[in-house]
This record gives C-alpha cells, sequence and structure tokens, in this order.
C-alpha cells in the first residue's frame, strides 16, 4: 500500500526536486503539499507548489495549501554574515524561472489542510516538512489532537554535530522560525529529524547531473535546464562546492527507503534568543542524558541508495 504523504515545502530548488520525485513515485500516495514561508514568502511557495504539480500533471493531483506569510519571521537582509537562500535558489525560488499559474479558486490555509487530512485518516499520514516549521506548529494550536493522530513527522533541519548553514550555529529551517522549531520538538507525536550531518553527504556532482539530463531531459527539460543547473552554479560561485547538496531528496528518502538510514533517539531542544545561536539545534550528548529523548534523529545515510532512488523512480517516467 502506498504511503499517504504530507509534504511542507517552501519551494526553494531542492524542494522542487523533493516534490517532483515524490509526485512520480507510485509508492507514495501525495495527499496535500502545504506552501510554507521561508526560502520564498509564503505567497511565492504556493504559486510554486502550484506550478510544480501543473508540470508533472500526477494522475491524482494533491491538494494545496497556501500561505500568506510574508519570509522570514527575522529579516535575513538586517543581518551580515549569513548565507540568504535566495542566493542560492534565486529571487522567486526557482532558479531564473517563473511559472505563471492561475490563482486558487478556494484557497485554503496549510495549517487546515494539515488537520484536515489527519483527521480523515488518523495515524495514516506522515507528513514531511522541508522548510520551517510554522505551519505545522500552527496546526497543533488550531487542533490540540493533531500530533497524536499523525502516522510520523519526518523534520528536514537542524545540525548536530557540524556548524549551520545560514549561520556559523544555525540551520536555515531552524533559523527561520525557532519558536516554532522549539514548539515542534515537543509535541507528542512520532518524530524524525534529518540534519545537515547527514543530508550534506549526498551530493549532485556535475557528472551525475549531466548523466540524469541527458537522459531524462524530454519530459523533465525545466527541472535539468531551469532550475538544478541554476543550482549547481550558484553552490560553486556563492559556496564554492562542485555539487548541490541533495538535501531535500534525502528527506524524502526516508519516508520511501528507510531502511537506508541509522537513527538514534536524542534530546533535542533549539535556541530562540541568542546573537549568535539563534536556531541552533541544541542536542544532550552528556554520559548522562539529563533531557528527555524527545526524537530521533537521522545519524548516517547510503549515499548510493539515495542517487539510485532518484534513478529509479525517474526510469519509470522515460
Amino acid at each position: 500500500m502506498a504511503e499517504k504523504l504530507i509534504i511542507d515545502a517552501d519551494p526553494g530548488i531542492g524542494d522542487a526536486f523533493a516534490l517532483t520525485l515524490a509526485l512520480l513515485d507510485p509508492e507514495v500516495e501525495v495527499l496535500a503539499v502545504t506552501a510554507c514561508a521561508g526560502c520564498v514568502s509564503g505567497p511565492i511557495a504556493t504559486r510554486n507548489v502550484q506550478a510544480i504539480v501543473e508540470l508533472i500533471d500526477p494522475p491524482r493531483w494533491p491538494r494545496i495549501g497556501s500561505s500568506n506569510l510574508e519570509r522570514p519571521p527575522l529579516k535575513l537582509e538586517r543581518l551580515s554574515n549569513i548565507y540568504d537562500p535566495a542566493e542560492l535558489c534565486g529571487p522567486g525560488g526557482l532558479g531564473n524561472v517563473e511559472f505563471k499559474t492561475a490563482e486558487l479558486h478556494r484557497p485554503r490555509e496549510a495549517a487546515k489542510v494539515l488537520v484536515d487530512f489527519v483527521r480523515n485518516f488518523p495515524h495514516q499520514v506522515t507528513v514531511l516538512t522541508l522548510g520551517p516549521l510554522t505551519n505545522i506548529a500552527m496546526a497543533s494550536e488550531l487542533a490540540p489532537d493533531f500530533p497524536e493522530l499523525l502516522k510520523k513527522l519526518v523534520c528536514l533541519g537542524g545540525a548536530i554535530q557540524v556548524g549551520g548553514d545560514v549561520t556559523a550555529t544555525a540551520e536555515f529551517n531552524m533559523f527561520a522560525d525557532p519558536n516554532s522549531a522549539r514548539k515542534v520538538l515537543r509535541l507528542p507525536a512520532t518524530k524524525v529529524l534529518i540534519p545537515l550531518d547527514t543530508t550534506n553527504s549526498v551530493i549532485l556532482t556535475y557528472d551525475y547531473f549531466r548523466r540524469l539530463s541527458n537522459q531524462y531531459n524530454g519530459r523533465f527539460r525545466w527541472l535539468w535546464e531551469d532550475m538544478i543547473s541554476f543550482a549547481l552554479r550558484a553552490h560553486h560561485e556563492r559556496r564554492g562546492l562542485e555539487g548541490f547538496p541533495l538535501r531535500e531528496v534525502v528527506a524524502l528518502s526516508f519516508i520511501t527507503r528507510p531502511q537506508m538510514f541509522t537513527t538514534r533517539s536524542e534530546a533535542v531542544d533549539v535556541e530562540t534568543k541568542g546573537e549568535l545561536t539563534r536556531g541552533m539545534t541544541v542536542c544532550d550528548q552528556r554520559g548522562v542524558t539529563r533531557w528527555r529523548r524527545n526524537i530521533d534523529v537521522a545519524r548516517l545515510v547510503n549515499k548510493d541508495g539515495v542517487l539510485d532512488y532518484i534513478t529509479d523512480v525517474l526510469a519509470q517516467h522515460l
């Protein structure tokens, strides 16, 4: 039976790639895609989600949850020495391209869509968050039974034993809305964290990009030429990386290929106020843990297995 999945995203080229694979994967039933403010504003995230769904045109379209929030709570341009995600994904989130879409006829708020589906399918729905945790916190406030009705919550975010990506100490999804992150980490739900420690090890190299783009360029020309090629250039120019970290695809792979991961139960919290540590993911790794363990953390991943997963999904849609 296909995994019932809701994806909460702030597309973002990486989010767009992961969402594309999820919509193409027959082992996943994407019930809904909810937009959140993060890499781009809520309205742009909503538009990007809609554009990707229309481009894929899956047999069964997911429900789209909209967001009107601006990005992010703390304005990035007021800070120095940080990385702005717009530098890596473009001002509209999807490289140099702006996809035109019609306005949603009856837009429904993302948090309400999350609550509706989880209540309709109690203990059956996995929620994958690829952006800040704002919508999950809002859904939990809207419906106190929301966390307990989830099958699982898989969150891309945080850094356990490595530095951050947006500041020296913080990963972007936690940094953008640390108050919501702290609330979500404390929810009474089955939760998994996919941190930078794990995701940064899986890279889409230039050689792998050329191989995939040559083989699957027909139907997915927009993905390779308009998005991922932009991301490769941006990561090289802005961060000196010879490749594009597939963070969001790694997080999706945890749901579709959990056997590729090693996890460990940890006690994790998020710093909300520090001038230098806002959004820092703090893990109690003392010999005798003083905090209660509250989340499973993905520690290791089969890197080749993630790349094989991409190829396996795309090969079914030549």
